[in-house]
Parts: structure tokens; sequence; C-alpha cells
């Protein structure tokens, strides 16, 4: 597989998995608060990737002056993240939600020009101008009402820019250190910090609350796909594509979102967020249509 098409396969995938983490978290919130959620997710998530990496002896030596990076990376995400995510989502509806989560784009080339110094070209900021009305469109309503409460977009916009500021710690770290000793290390990080509001705020329902089957099988995605091979695609496609090249694809999410919620979910799958996908899909084309016109040339001349 060329391998352009193989980054850009794992920034789509781990959008995918991103997406379904909405219908997934949803499931799992009518038993259990966002704490116990996301903790559990971590913690299981830890365990999967640090059993993998010491078998097989993938993960690295962290170095010392690096251990404030993974600190502030755990810091920025999971910790942040997943409190303004969690507890936006248990406010509005999953789509809502993805939407808002989706707008990472829009400050990811502001964040790469002050910080990595990443070139931003004319096609990146036009799929993002319409990728990001797209957005709009499903998130506000013909008579311009929100579609969600304001404190629940306010959580989730604190999430986005927690998103922003992981990106930047994860293309500095992304040259030094594997995806998998970086995702390992953030989780394992991660559910230190949430352990002592786990303590206060998730311990008595996680012993008292007895889960039915659709609430364990939704725990197990979130923490396979959600917050192991999501990350670890992410980080490959940071490392290999940029990070605003690769936070592009953040605009998949609520298309995703749309769509599973509505097959499992039964939300409303109206025509506002029909066009407000397509504007989305087409976005994600502009932004990448000098890559899509080499990649055409290539293969046309071999």
């Amino acid at each position: 597989m060329n391998k352009a098409i193989r980054y850009y396969t794992y920034a789509a995938l781990s959008m995918l998995f991103w997406g379904l983490t909405f219908i997934w978290f949803k499931q799992a919130n009518t038993i259990y608060n966002p704490i116990t959620i996301i903790f559990l997710r971590l913690v299981i998530s830890s365990v999967l990737l640090f059993g993998f990496g010491f078998l097989f002896k993938k993960i690295e030596k962290i170095k010392k002056k690096d251990y404030k990076w993974f600190l502030l990376l755990a810091l920025t995400q999971p910790f942040f993240y997943f409190l303004g995510e969690s507890f936006g989502l248990h406010l509005v509806s999953s789509t809502v939600a993805s939407a808002i989560i989706a707008t990472i784009p829009l400050f990811s080339p502001l964040a790469a020009i002050w910080f990595t110094r990443e070139k931003v070209s004319v096609f990146i900021w036009l799929g993002i101008i319409c990728s990001f009305s797209g957005i709009l469109i499903m998130l506000v309503n013909p008579d311009l009402s929100l579609n969600a409460a304001p404190t629940g977009i306010a959580l989730l916009f604190f999430a986005v820019f927690s998103a922003v500021a992981y990106s930047i710690i994860i293309k500095k770290l992304s040259g030094n250190y594997s995806a998998l000793t970086i995702i390992t290390g953030q989780n394992m990080i991660g559910a230190l910090y949430f352990l002592p509001l786990f303590g206060i705020f998730g311990f008595g329902e996680l012993i008292s609350v007895i889960p039915d089957n659709r609430t364990i099988v939704a725990m197990i995605q979130l923490s396979v796909f959600g917050s192991c091979l999501a990350y670890l695609f992410f980080i490959i496609a940071v490392a290999n594509l940029g990070m605003v090249k690769a936070n592009i694809f953040t605009n998949l999410i609520p298309v995703f979102t749309a769509v599973f919620a509505y097959l499992i979910l039964r939300e409303e799958f109206s025509v506002q967020k029909v066009t407000g996908i397509i504007m989305v899909v087409s976005g994600i084309v502009i932004s990448q249509i000098k890559e899509i016109y080499t990649l055409f040339r290539r293969t046309v001349q071999s």
C-alpha cells in the first residue's frame, strides 16, 4: 500500500472509532456516570496496551527530560479532554457533541503556526471553512437557535482546546517515541489523574450497580477501539502527515456519529444533518486536493 494512503487510512480509522465512542458512551451512560466510564476505560486500555507492549518488548524507556511532557500530555488528554467531552456529552445529543469536537481543525492551524511552524496552504484553509460551515449547519437550527444546552457546548469546546494542545505535544514526542509507548504512558498517567475523582464519585456506584450486557460491551469497545486503536492510529498519522493534515480528518467524526446514532440510537437523520455531512466531507476533500492530485498522477504514471 502507498505510504500516503496508509497514513490517511489510519487517520480515517481513528475518526471512525472516535465517532463511535459517542454512541458507546451514551449506551454506558445509562448505567454509569461519566467519571466511572472514563476511569474504567483508561484502566482497561492501560492494561491491554502495557500487556501487549511488555509481552512483545515494544515499550521504550522514557527519558527523564521528557517526564514533564508525558505528564502534560496526559493532563490535556485524557484528563481535560475527557472531562469536557464526557460531561458535555451528558448534556447534549451525540451528533451535536461530535459536531463541536469536529471544530478542532479550525484551531489547529493557528496552533501549528505558533508552536510547530507548520505551513498551512490555502486549500487547507478553504477546506476548514467549508467543513466548519457544514458543522454549523448541523449545530444551528433554521431560527438560529442552538440544538444543545449552552453548558454542554462550553464543556465540549473546553475539550476542543485540550485536544489542540494535545496535538502540539504529540508532534513533539512522536519523533522520539513509538505510538505504543506514548499512548500507554498517556493512558496510565491519565488513569492516575482520574483516580481521586473516581474514589469520590465513582467507586460507590461501581460496587453497587450490576451492568447489563450492553454496558459491558460498550465499555470494552470504548477501551479497545476508543482508547487504544484510535489513539495509536492518530499518533502515527500526526507523525507522518503533520498536525494540521491529521486533524482535518476530525471533521469526519460527526459524519460517522450521525450515521451510527441514526442506526443504533435512532436519533433523527434530517435534511439539515445530511447537508452538513456533505459539506464536511467536501471540506476534507478540498483540504487534501493537492495530495489527492499528486497521488492520482503517480498512479497514472505507474
